[in-house]
């Protein structure tokens, strides 16, 4: 019996996938895996019984992924699954740039009881008068699920798009519309472009990517929009650049105690994935990829350990050991399943970074004795004979 257990509540499209070699559990101690929104895992103590987490999202900021990997927890995210819903309102960040429409709204609200209203809001509506975003100059930093998504639908709607993402993959460079205009240099997107979006991770490499010094490279009244993470812009060079007038409107589903108090942010709180479908979506992926791992071994979307498939083990049994990416590693494995007379019928192993992973279908069932041994291999974290 695998006992799960929820840091945040998912959405029972999801749950309904496990059967009843599945049971939740409330305690995060009697857990063999964990599924998880936003809730912060830095500060707890993972049990050794668990084996694997899986965020219900693409952001895994929330999880001591270097803690898990040396603990031999694969770590799982859903890329993809809440795209469509992140891209909608990256469109709807679009037009609240361009457009007057909160401020109009707000301020209809104030007259709201005078009889006149009417013709109040014929006089004043030129207060709110905004630009169109047909033909405007759209940059997209970042084309992965969403950053594509955006890509295509702004050309869609009659943007000229350039897009910039230096590690762009073969299928998502295929679904990109031919209109779409490949930049080499991200400077290009800060010097041409009258919007622009970001879709990148919050690295090192990215944190505070939009600063005093890309903000002098852009054109005056450009329109930024994050919809990615709040680190990725400095906060105290986005005041000065709003106060400025070199940014016209900053758009963030990142509400900080900074940004809601500076004049020209939109300030989104965090709606991006927030719509029945991506939650639906996000659980579903999730929860498939935690069957596939306790059940089979598989690892999909994984972004602490290599992703690796032998699909279903059709022999005696299947063991998949967690280890440090060394010299060496293999021929210790064989030689110790040799030693017990077992013989492997198919292996894989797969290396991402510092961590590797490898399976191994055999003639023979795993003892206790062999699971052992192999734990005792210098570099081995964990050790799974999958039934």
């Amino acid at each position: 019996m695998y006992k799960i257990n929820c840091l945040n509540p998912i959405a029972d499209i999801g749950l309904n996938l496990f059967n009843n070699k599945y049971e939740k559990v409330e305690n995060l101690k009697d857990a063999n895996a964990v599924l998880v929104r936003s809730a912060s895992m830095h500060e707890l103590e993972l049990p050794e019984t668990m084996e694997a987490i899986a965020r219900a999202g693409a952001g895994v900021n929330n999880i001591p992924l270097v803690k898990c990997a040396e603990k031999g927890i694969v770590v799982f995210n859903t890329p993809g699954a809440n795209a469509n819903g992140v891209k909608e309102l990256v469109l709807a960040g679009l037009l609240l740039a361009s457009r007057d429409i909160i401020e109009g709204v707000n301020w209809v609200k104030t007259i709201k009881e005078e009889p006149t209203v009417a013709k109040m809001v014929e006089k004043g509506k030129s207060k709110f008068a905004g630009s169109e975003i047909k033909g405007k100059k759209l940059g997209v930093i970042g084309v992965g699920a969403i950053g594509a998504l955006v890509a295509n639908s702004a050309n869609r709607l009659g943007m000229k798009v350039y897009a910039y993402d230096p590690y762009i993959s073969v299928d998502v460079a295929w679904n990109l519309s031919r209109d779409i205009k490949h930049i080499q240099n991200i400077e290009d997107i800060y010097r041409e472009c009258d919007y622009i979006t970001v879709h990148v991770p919050l690295l090192d490499s990215t944190r505070e990517m939009l600063n005093k010094e890309t903000f002098n490279i852009m054109k005056d009244g450009v329109n930024i929009l994050n919809f990615s993470r709040d680190a990725l812009v400095n906060d105290d060079d986005m005041e000065k650049a709003l106060s400025s007038g070199k940014v016209h409107r900053y758009v963030t589903d990142f509400p900080n105690a900074r940004t809601v108090n500076m004049d020209g942010v939109i300030t989104i709180p965090h709606l991006g994935a927030s719509t029945s479908e991506s939650e639906d979506n996000c659980a579903i992926m999730a929860v498939r990829e935690l069957i596939d791992y306790l059940e089979n071994g598989n690892i999909t979307n994984s972004v602490n350990y290599p992703n690796c498939n032998m699909g279903v083990c059709m022999q005696a049994g299947r063991i998949a050991i967690n280890h440090k990416n060394i010299p060496n590693m293999l021929s210790q494995l064989t030689k110790v399943l040799a030693s017990e007379n077992i013989n492997i019928s198919d292996m894989t192993n797969k290396s991402r970074g510092e961590w590797a992973y490898t399976m191994a279908d055999l003639e023979t069932s795993a003892t206790e004795e062999i699971v052992k041994k192999i734990s005792e291999i210098d570099g081995v974290v964990k050790v799974r004979v999958i039934k």
